[in-house]
This record gives structure tokens, C-alpha cells and sequence, in this order.
């Protein structure tokens, strides 16, 4: 007897189908050509916990580069292929998705206990574990945006761990950083004539001047206070399924941390800002900003800078960009690098 599926069933079977290829779809990072190339994606159990870590180079041999996301909760590993595609060339990159973040984010797994010194005690695992891996005494530590909350305090723990600390977006006093947010989007509104956004983040102001709000990023990104020479992706369930590393299960564990994470330490930065917690680097220090970075203010930024005790540091501006110099102006950010670092 022949079955016939009644159209509406044929057509949720298919779907019911498709969601369940989607959440399981094996992942992966593509091939880099060449014999001593590397490209890893890999689920490790470091410090307690079970973190996924990508490592992607020409040759294994160049200088190591870990690169802490910021957020909090806001993996890189989706886009970083493409984003640092100039980089891999020179520079062997590891990026890592922090505890609760991404696929380091665990539906069974009690993030009660999660503060930001626990994920410093992560980084400083992740980097002996990148050490030992890659045959290397020292590494380039970059941390970008809340990264650099978690990347500063550890090259303050362990100078002798990292040839040099690199801030990209570097945070500093969190009210400080976000008044000037405010003030900026405040005075784009006004130029723009946008009476109805300007009304509403005068609402907020007294919250913000107080340290009891952040300005809203949807307006930091509106008026060019995120990224303005390159579209950042957007990590929407759609963009980060159709990539290679995250397939829709992971996806879900994105959002799902990443709610969970700012919800639990972004109070933190407010409580214990940058500069009450460290003062002094025992190693090469270097911020690169853009001048038009809001997210973390350029300004709020050198205040910090200008505060911390090193033999060496450099604070280096990029007129051009927002928050995400080494993307939005990259073949400068390549080329420094390159002068910087290699020999």
C-alpha cells in the first residue's frame, strides 16, 4: 500500500528536517594552504570547564597572537576568519570563546559563580595551554573592548607570559567612557535633527552620569560610534548558523550567554573600573583607538593610558576609525604590526 503525505505534513517534515540539520551540523574551520599552515577548531577542558579554541596561521612557525573577545559574551570565532585574513599571513591567531560565551557556553553547566576573575584565570590557562601547544616562551596578547578588561588583568598577573599587551578599544573608567558616549550621540542627534532619539537619551543621562546605566548601543552604533569604514557582522541567529564554525545549536548558545553574561558582569566594570584594579604592566604596552570610538571612548581611554606605569607604552590614535581599528583601517593595523613585531 503506497503512503501519500498529506502536503502540509510533507512540508513540516522537511522543515522539522532542515532545524534538525541546522542544529547539529558538524563544524569546522576551512583549510589554510600550505604544509606548515594551521587551522584548529577544538572544544578543550581548561580550568573546569570545557572552551572552544580556533587556531588559524600560514605558518605555525610565525609569531602567536591570543586574541580575547569582548562583549561580554561576544565570540569572534564566527567572523574571525574573514576579519583577520591579512593578519594569518604573518601571525599564527588564537581565538577563544570565554566560559558562558558561544560554544564554551553549556545548557547543564552553573555559571552562578561567573565573575571576570575567573575568566582571567581562564585566559592565563588558555595561554599555557597555547604555549605548550605551539612551542612558544611567550605570546602577543590583544584584547578587544571587554576583552581588554579581562586581557589587562592578566598581563598584570603575568608579564613573563606575554611579549607585549595590545588594547584595541581599551576600556578605562566605565562612567567616564560612557558620559562621553552619551554626550556624543546626544550632539549627533541634535545635528541630525532626530528631536525623538535626543528626547529619549535625555532620559536616561541622569542613570548614565551616576554609573547606573550604559548608553544604549543601539545609538552608539547608529551614529558611527562602533564602526564606520567596515560593516561589522551582526550576530544574528541567520549569520552565525551560516558559518562554518557555528552551526544553529550554537547560535542558540551565543545569544543564550551572552544574555547571561552581561547580566552578571557588566556590573562588575561599573564597580571595579580598569584603573582602580591596575596601574602598573611589567611589559610593552600599546592602545590603538580610533578617534571615533564610542563603545569605549578614545578619550576615557588615554586618561588610563596616560596613567599606567610601564618602560614602554604607546598609545596610538586611528583618525578614521571607531571601535574596531584593526578592521576598519586592517592593512595599517597589518603593517604596524609586522614593524612591531617581526623581525
Amino acid at each position: 500500500m503506497k503512503i501519500v503525505l498529506k502536503p502540509a505534513l510533507m512540508i513540516s517534515t522537511i522543515l522539522i528536517a532542515l532545524i534538525l540539520l541546522a542544529l547539529f551540523f558538524p563544524t569546522w574551520t576551512p583549510r589554510i594552504k600550505g604544509e606548515n599552515s594551521i587551522s584548529v577548531l577544538e572544544h578543550v577542558e581548561l580550568n573546569g570547564t570545557k572552551q572552544e579554541i580556533m587556531i588559524r596561521g600560514n605558518d605555525r612557525n610565525n609569531p602567536v597572537i591570543l586574541n580575547v573577545h569582548g562583549g561580554p559574551g561576544a565570540s569572534e570565532i564566527p567572523f574571525a576568519k574573514k576579519m583577520q585574513d591579512l593578519l594569518e599571513t604573518k601571525f599564527t591567531i588564537v581565538n577563544y570563546d570565554q566560559r558562558a560565551s558561544g560554544k564554551s557556553y553549556h545548557f547543564s553547566e552553573d555559571y552562578s559563580n561567573l565573575s571576570s576573575d575567573l575568566l582571567v584565570k581562564d585566559l592565563l590557562a588558555v595561554t599555557d595551554y597555547i604555549t605548550e601547544r605551539l612551542e612558544k616562551e611567550k605570546i602577543i596578547l590583544i584584547g578587544h573592548s571587554y576583552g581588554t578588561y579581562l586581557a589587562t588583568q592578566a598581563a598584570s598577573r603575568a608579564p613573563e607570559k606575554y611579549e607585549a599587551y595590545i588594547g584595541i578599544g581599551q576600556m578605562g573608567d566605565t562612567v567616564e567612557s560612557e558620559i562621553d558616549a552619551l554626550h556624543y550621540v546626544l550632539e549627533q542627534a541634535g545635528q541630525e535633527g532626530n528631536a525623538e532619539d535626543a528626547a529619549q537619551l535625555q532620559q536616561l543621562q541622569e542613570a548614565i552620569e551616576n554609573g547606573g546605566a550604559l548608553t544604549p548601543r543601539g545609538y552608539v552604533n547608529k551614529y558611527g560610534g562602533a564602526s564606520r569604514l567596515t560593516k561589522i557582522p551582526d550576530a544574528t541567529l541567520v549569520n552565525l548558523t551560516f558559518t562554518s564554525e557555528y552551526n544553529l545549536l550554537d547560535a542558540i548558545r551565543y545569544n543564550k550567554g551572552m544574555n547571561q553574561s552581561q547580566g552578571i558582569l557588566i556590573e562588575e566594570v561599573f564597580k571595579h573600573p580598569l584603573p582602580t584594579l591596575v596601574n602598573k604592566l611589567d611589559l610593552p604596552v600599546y592602545f590603538v583607538m580610533g578617534d571615533y570610538d564610542f563603545m569605549t571612548s578614545s578619550q576615557a581611554a588615554r586618561h588610563y593610558f596616560d596613567s599606567i606605569e610601564a618602560e614602554h607604552k604607546e598609545f596610538l590614535p586611528y583618525a578614521e576609525s571607531a571601535h574596531y581599528p584593526q578592521y576598519e583601517e586592517k592593512e595599517r593595523f597589518v603593517r604596524w604590526m609586522s614593524d612591531t613585531f617581526l623581525d
